[in-house]
């Protein structure tokens, strides 16, 4: 039902733009004396309560729970359509039940695999550890979620009316009254009191806010989906390899589809490579030696699903970073706090932000108080910062020991710290989150 709407409005968006036009230019035609090239056409903004600026996994979960709580919000994407590119991402409890507070948890259960646990390998092929998942915390709950999947899901939840498609920003600003003014590259204009931004790593709203640019760690990831028609033959595990300044891993995502990565140290994050079989080539070049499934896992990989990214994130210091929210504009996910991937936990800590956004706002909106909208989204940046700022700088700092290449530090870590020391339930500690239904 969402793909036929969607398609609906993509297909009647360019014809209802050129009737527009052609009305303006019929009604607007001035004198043939005047100077056409001095007429500008007077735009009046369009006023909306909430607006949410990207349908990301951050931006549909806050529509969905603003909708859930009876607040209408606006979406806009600067896509034509919902991005569904990307692989998978792997959601844990945490993540778990923010999904099946605002309703959907049960949807996505059905389609991908429990993960029981883990297993870490040297790239010779040799076991240093595995662990279950149930063994270090019974409430543990691990899956890999297709993203699309997750996307389409989400949007599923809203009215039709609730997203709007090809909308990029291209000006924010403040008008008079204090609202909040968003220009589209279409001309387009928005007032609102309220604007969230879940426009991702390279946010411009949290750039007009005052954030710096995310920074680059070092590394870089491949990320793929194998896809195995006739069924994948792996159990349900995450299989990790640790090399010199080279790691990957894979884990099943259903029972026909496998997702890969392979993660290498890099200067700097290189040229940008749209060709999707030279990004399998180079995927494949790195761990060519190894002994393990993975060459095969990315042989049965569509190229169009293919990837690489730089991996970057940003640390929130305090007194010294922006705070999240400002004059009735805040952030959420990506947008605010982008953390490497190293724990699993971007995903997570965008739907928690979701959330805990949502029923403060909602509940602020119904009081009808300006100041109390402001009190709730600076309470909401108060009570999420001491959460996901030592999760951020907890994956650079797993990122940075994993991707060691000195060859003595990493033979103490393959035979030492990972067999003797490491414990998984510490490790977990930080998918911990209380989330009642809303």
């Amino acid at each position: 039902m969402w793909t036929w709407l969607r398609a609906t409005q993509s297909l009647l968006q360019p014809t209802l733009s050129m009737a527009s036009a052609s009305f303006s230019s019929l009604s607007m035609n001035p004198p043939l004396s005047l100077n056409r090239s001095k007429l500008k056409p007077i735009i009046k903004a369009q006023k909306e309560d909430v607006v949410i600026v990207g349908a990301g996994i951050a931006g549909l979960a806050t529509a969905v729970s603003l909708h859930r709580l009876g607040v209408r919000s606006l979406v806009l994407e600067q896509a034509e359509s919902l991005r569904t590119g990307g692989t998978s991402l792997t959601l844990f409890k945490n993540g778990w039940r923010v999904l099946d507070a605002i309703g959907v948890g049960n949807d996505l259960r059905t389609q991908f695999l429990e993960i029981q646990g883990m297993v870490v390998k040297s790239e010779d092929g040799r076991e240093l550890r595995s662990f279950k998942f149930k063994d270090e915390d019974e409430s543990q709950e691990v899956r890999a979620v297709e993203r699309r999947v997750l996307l389409e899901t989400l949007a599923d939840q809203l009215p039709p009316d609730a997203l709007r498609f090809s909308s990029k920003l291209s000006k924010i600003s403040k008008n008079g009254n204090g609202e909040t003014m968003l220009e589209l590259v279409d001309g387009s204009q928005f007032s609102s009191k309220i604007v969230i931004g879940c426009d991702g790593i390279r946010s411009p709203i949290a750039k007009w806010m005052g954030f710096s640019d995310p920074k680059y760690v070092g590394h870089c990831a491949f990320r793929g989906l194998g896809y195995y028609p006739n069924g994948q033959p792996f159990e349900p595990k995450v299989s990790y390899i640790y090399g010199r300044g080279l790691r990957a891993g894979c884990v099943p995502v259903s029972p026909t589809k496998v997702y890969w990565f392979v993660c290498f140290n890099r200067p700097s994050p290189g040229p940008k490579i749209t060709d999707p079989a030279e990004l399998k080539k180079q995927a494949k070049e790195l761990v060519k030696n190894w002994h393990t499934d993975l060459l095969s896992i990315i042989d049965q990989t569509p190229d169009d699903t293919i990837i690489r990214t730089p991996l970057v994130d940003r640390w929130l210091w305090p007194t010294i970073s922006p705070p999240a929210s400002s004059g009735g504009v805040v952030l959420v996910g990506d947008a605010w706090h982008p953390m490497t991937p190293n724990l699993g936990q971007g995903a997570c800590c965008a739907l928690e932000d979701a959330v805990v956004l949502s029923r403060k706002l909602a509940n602020a909106i119904k009081s009808g108080s300006t100041q109390s909208v402001e009190n709730a989204l600076s309470s909401y940046g108060n009570e999420r910062w001491p959460r996901v700022f030592p999760l951020t700088i907890r994956a650079n700092l797993v990122g940075l020991a994993l991707q060691w290449d000195n060859p003595i530090v990493c033979s103490v870590r393959n035979n030492f710290v990972i067999p003797k020391l490491v414990r998984l339930g510490p490790l977990l500690e930080h998918t911990n989150f209380d989330c009642q239904p809303l």
